[in-house]
């Protein structure tokens, strides 16, 4: 599958001096993770920090599928909110899912400040506007909803906006604890760590396909095997084609990166700026004073016109930004369009499933992948070290919830 197309901008601002072999002969350890991204690099660093001897697989370099497409926005607060998550799930495993994103929200701000190479973790925080005044009482109530069960918000009214960025607004929400990062520079120091900890790595390492029995895993590579007790399949979008989800889909996402702005001043506290509207626009800018802003989901273009629809795409973006922050000196720098997942009912994918066994998914699919790839890499290493924890049935790969509107 092709994850990415376009040129995105996180591999220009790091080059590894770290070279990963390809695997050219048989192996065998206590858990094999499949695929070198964001759940992968995680899942591994918590493993080897526990012990377990690891062995991680990706058919491409490492962090070149879609950590390299990824925009790095880090929130606990999700696509669906957390009154909609209430209203689907019941007040208990909804409030829990939001108390996850933020307990996970704490853990990557952890291993990001322990981590040799520098992610470019910056605690940042969060502006979700009114895209019209229709959507004001989709704020307010989620307002009510996150102040009555304890996560810090403000409601900011129009001349409130106005007074702190170059636009205004009918209301939006003003949220604190989330962060920007590098998503590639992220997964090559988790990687990093993990290797250090006993982990080996192997890039351009396709799986080529995986038997199992009651001992565990034969994983099948173009020139080895590895013997897995345990495998966490973490394939990312492509597990769609080791087995197919019902409750996911997967659609194309556009996003650009312009060049070095001389002055942000008018961005309050460089927030990362969302919205009510689906699809999205959302804006970040970057430590070298660049904005990144995606958005525009649409269905997967046909393969021959994917580069021009993401050429497309751009400037529609760039026009977008600009009406927000009018500068003469907007240019776009780099340009890509991505494959992306999402769920009907808006959790991820995180657990077992009766078909694969001995297995493990990490599919953090909805706009907050990295976030979800922190839970799934919490609660599998926690599985696989013998801990039982209870949090693991929400993200059931084959739970029956019915969706509801975000």
């Amino acid at each position: 599958m092709d994850l990415v197309y376009g040129t995105p901008y996180w591999p220009s601002t790091y080059k590894s001096d770290v070279d990963y072999p390809t695997l050219n002969s048989d192996t065998s350890c206590d858990c094999l993770i499949i695929g070198g991204g964001m759940g992968g690099a995680l899942t591994s660093r918590l493993l080897a920090q526990r012990g377990i001897d690891t062995v991680v697989i990706d058919k491409r370099k490492i962090a070149h599928g879609s950590s390299s497409a990824n925009t790095g926005l880090l929130q606990y607060t999700n696509d669906k909110t957390l009154t909609s998550c209430i209203n689907t799930f019941g007040e208990e495993k909804g409030v829990r899912f939001y108390q996850l994103c933020r307990e996970a929200m704490q853990q990557l701000t952890e291993i990001a400040g322990s981590l040799q190479t520098d992610p470019w973790f910056i605690p940042r925080t969060s502006f979700c506007f009114a895209s019209s005044e229709e959507d004001v009482a989709i704020l307010e109530e989620e307002y009510r909803t996150l102040q009555k069960y304890g996560f810090d918000a403000e409601l900011w009214n129009p001349d409130q906006i106005q007074s702190h960025f170059s636009f205004t607004k009918p209301a939006a929400l003003y949220t604190k604890g989330d962060a920007e990062v590098n998503p590639f520079r992220f997964v090559q120091g988790l990687f990093e760590s993990a290797t250090k900890h006993g982990a080996r790595i192997y890039e351009q390492t396709e799986m080529i396909h995986c038997d199992y029995d009651d001992e565990g895993v034969w994983c099948y590579t173009p020139h080895g095997k590895i013997r897995a007790k345990q495998v966490v399949y973490a394939a990312g979008y492509e597990t769609q084609e080791i087995k197919k989800d019902n409750g996911a889909y997967l659609k194309a996402t556009y996003a650009i990166t312009t060049k070095p702005l001389p002055d942000l001043s008018l961005w309050h506290e460089q927030a990362m700026i969302w919205e009510t509207a689906r699809p999205y626009l959302y804006m970040r800018t970057t430590p070298d004073n660049r904005i990144i802003a995606g958005g525009l989901d649409e269905e997967i273009p046909n393969k021959d016109q994917r580069e021009l629809r993401a050429k497309n795409q751009s400037d529609v973006l760039l026009e977008e930004v600009k009406s927000y922050f009018p500068l003469d000196a907007l240019e776009v720098d780099y340009a890509w369009g991505a494959v992306f997942g999402n769920t009907h009912d808006g959790l991820p994918l995180i657990g077992t499933h009766p078909d694969h066994p001995h297995s493990y998914f990490v599919e953090g699919y909805g706009g907050n992948g990295t976030v979800y790839s922190m839970i799934a890499a919490s609660l599998i290493t926690d599985a696989i070290s013998g801990v039982q924890n209870e949090d693991m049935k929400l993200f059931s790969l084959t739970r029956t919830n019915k969706p509801s509107p975000i």
